[in-house]
């Protein structure tokens, strides 16, 4: 039997990320040999994973990555907000955008199954639940391409965006993307908004008015009630907004002065859609600690 050392134990540790008990267990298995016992803390570490899929993992990062011609972002879950401000997933997600970026991948699935580093995306978030002991799930990923000026802007990794223009500038596309993450426009522009969208403010609008107000004649009442729509929609559509970094102009009037259209749009905000579990600090620091 080969003696186990202290020194051997921490070199499995640093490695693998687990902690030392469970490192000496594998090596006492597998006599003393690093590279047998690495892989079979890979192989309880796959099984640890799959038994937290059922787990909410509605907490995490996005992570933006750019270079000339493309820009692309990716969401990283993690079950609790704490896990998600740990060095090793921060950089985690940062590597998968970077794989996004530069890889041909189309879709999440495809982002998952490519290589990142010995291993592929999915089995790297496998292991990561293995090293902090949370489900992680590569939820999303975006991809903007575009021959002119684009924009990515990541707000405190809770939101992410990306904004391709034609003509215009870079510091133009990271400006509106900026008003994007700022403002979460529901519609570029008015010929975007659906006509069900439209039926429905309108009967809103209507509802709103006095029976002295509904009986102006049908001419008046629709102007009435148009302006007020046309406000709305100005409201709800990134051209029509005050500009965040230009409260005397709108999106459109800056895009005009730029020279810039708008070609495409992508947002993407942590955890949207996902129904939340929502712990207590001191729950999600016993659950940090394993007590709980």
């Amino acid at each position: 039997m080969a003696e186990i050392t202290a020194s051997l134990v921490k070199d499995l540790r640093e490695r693998s990320g687990v902690g030392m008990m469970e490192c000496k267990k594998a090596l006492v298995e597998n006599n003393g040999d690093i590279e047998a016992a690495m892989e079979a803390l890979r192989k309880s570490g796959a099984a640890k994973a799959d038994k937290k899929a059922d787990r909410v993992a509605a907490e995490g990062l996005i992570a933006v990555a750019s270079k000339a011609g493309k820009a692309v972002m990716v969401e990283v879950n993690s079950e609790t907000d704490f896990s998600s401000r740990n060095e090793g997933f921060i950089q985690f997600t940062k590597d998968v955008a970077n794989v996004a970026l530069d890889s041909d991948v189309a879709d999440i699935d495809a982002l998952k199954a490519a290589k990142l580093g010995d291993s592929t995306v999915e089995d790297s978030a496998k292991a990561l639940t293995l090293t902090i002991g949370e489900k992680f799930d590569v939820r999303r990923m975006a991809e903007v391409k575009n021959d002119g000026p684009i924009g990515a802007y990541s707000h405190n990794g809770r939101i992410g965006v990306l904004v391709s223009l034609k003509g215009g500038s870079e510091e133009l596309a990271k400006g509106i993307a900026m008003h994007v993450a700022a403002m979460n426009p529901k519609f570029i522009k008015v010929e975007d908004v659906p006509a069900d969208f439209l039926e429905k403010e309108k009967e809103i609008e209507l509802s709103k008015m006095s029976d002295k107000e509904k009986a102006k004649p049908a001419d008046i009442l629709d102007k009435i009630v148009t302006g007020k729509v046309n406000k709305i929609l100005a409201e709800a559509t990134l051209v029509g907004q005050p500009y965040v970094l230009d409260g005397d102009v709108t999106v459109a009037e800056a895009l005009k002065k730029g020279g810039a259209e708008i070609i495409d749009v992508k947002r993407l905000a942590v955890g949207e859609g996902i129904e939340k579990v929502v712990d207590d600090f001191a729950a999600e620091v016993m659950k940090q600690a394993g007590l709980a």
